[in-house]
Order: C-alpha cells, then structure tokens, then sequence
C-alpha cells in the first residue's frame, strides 16, 4: 500500500532492551519480503540457549506497533499485543521460545479490518481477534520451531493475502503521518495537522487504525526518534537533544522517557 511507504522510510520501532549479550538469552530480528515490507518492520525471535536459574523479566518499551506473538511449539496459541502508550514488562520463565511478527503502524487493522483501540495496552489471544491470521500460523506450525523456515512460510502466506486485498483508507490520514514523522512527533497538533480532517475525524481514524489519539502517537514517534539517534548519558547532557525534541525540561523528559521504557535514561543509555 502505497501510503504506508511513509512509514517503512521514516519510523524504525526499536526495541532496545535486548540488543547487545544477554547470557543464554537470544534475541533475533529478520527482515521480511520486500514485498510485505511495507506491513512489516521485522520477524523476531526470543529464545533461552540453555535454562536458566530464574523466570525472565523481558521489558518491552512504547514502540507505537502492533505484535503477533506465539510459542515455537504451540503456535496454535497465538497471542496480540496491541498499541502501548507505556512500557510492558513480561515474566517469561527459565525456558521459552517466542517468535514474533512487528507490524508497522496502521498495518494490522487495516490488513484484518480489527479496531486498534479494543487492544491498546492488551494482550488478547489472536484467534479472538482475527480468526483469519490465526489460521495460518495454525496450519504452519510445524514449520515455526525453525526461524528461516517461518520467515520464509510467513512471507508467502502475506504475500498471497495482499495479492487478493486492497485495503483503503482516507489518503489525509496518510499525510497526517507523514507530518507527524517528518517533524519527529514535535509539532502543534491543531496548527500542524491541517490537513482537511477536523480534530475529531483525525483522532477517530487514529484511534481505529493505530490506537490511540495523534498526541500519544507523537509521544511514541518523539521517544523513538530519540532511540534510533542512540544518546550517551553524556551526549545527552551536553547536547540536550531532547529540548530539540519538543520536552520542555530535563525532568518532562526523564518522567516521559522512563513511562515510555520503563528506566530513567541514567539507566538505560551507556
């Protein structure tokens, strides 16, 4: 869809929290077809390499996406995380295997006509979402306990579906979007977002498709932008990039940043 274009070329949802080694933890993200690569940032994966001594705690930072989640050896049981205005911290055992698909913003209910604002900050069984999804992860299960193999099986089964469905949607959503990620989510929402939508169009089509209303989105694409500039504890004390971003004060900032990630940047960033 060419709309969503927008988003594959200006917004990258970072989970940062396990990047880098975390002994006997795994985490993974691969690329989708480029086919699909416009509904899809990333597959992920999300395994223990031996057993561990204590449950897991996996913190997942805002990230304005929608997950598809499921267990390599019971895909059957398939589960939705919807859009989060905060941080979500998981217990996840001494032993598991996740696999995951992040789907942009927009993508998932515009794909499967599912109201975004019935799962923001839930975790839902997908097959009480969408029937239709559930389906095919079912029937491929047999498939997921390897990575490559569920990429490649995913990848097919997308493209396929896009082949027979042409979502549509007001094209001024679209550039409401791409306003808010030029700007990096730092604009006055009333003078900026002139686009030929009132106010409370905007926000009913925001809320039905990524969740949640145009300001909490801004909040997510500020924090994000903010990740993917990779700020040292230095940095940000030198530079004060997040007064270029909109926060008013040092303290606006550290409250924001840790309901967004669920650490103060003084814990988070080297």
């Amino acid at each position: 869809m060419k709309g969503l274009h927008i988003l594959q070329s200006h917004f990258t949802p970072i989970q940062p929290s396990l990047r880098g080694a975390v002994q006997d933890v795994r985490y993974q993200e691969a690329l989708p077809h480029p086919e699909v690569a416009s509904w899809i940032y990333c597959y992920w994966e999300l395994k223990t390499t031996e057993p561990l001594k204590e449950s897991f705690s996996y913190q997942v930072v805002a990230d304005g996406c929608i997950d598809v989640l499921w267990q390599a050896q019971t895909p059957e049981n398939a589960y939705i995380m919807g859009f989060s205005n905060a941080h979500t911290l998981f217990s996840l055992g001494s032993t598991f295997h996740y696999m995951g698909i992040r789907f942009f913003p927009m993508a998932f209910p515009l794909l499967f006509q599912v109201d975004a604002s019935e799962l923001t900050n839930r975790f839902e069984a997908l097959h009480l979402v969408s029937p239709t999804f559930t389906q095919p992860i079912t029937e491929l299960g047999s498939l997921f306990p390897s990575f490559p193999a569920c990429i490649q099986a995913l990848d097919a089964w997308f493209r396929r579906y896009l082949s027979g469905h042409s979502p549509q949607i007001d094209s001024r959503v679209f550039r409401a979007l791409e306003v808010i990620l030029n700007q990096y989510g730092n604009l006055h929402l009333a003078k900026d977002l002139d686009i030929g939508l009132s106010p409370r169009q905007l926000r009913r089509y925001f809320q039905f498709y990524i969740g949640d209303s145009p300001k909490s989105f801004c909040k997510i694409v500020r924090f994000q932008t903010l990740l993917k500039a990779k700020p040292s504890r230095e940095s940000l004390r030198k530079n004060k990039l997040f007064f270029d971003l909109g926060y008013y004060d040092q303290a606006h900032f550290v409250k924001e940043f840790k309901h967004l990630y669920g650490k103060t940047p003084t814990e988070a960033l080297d």
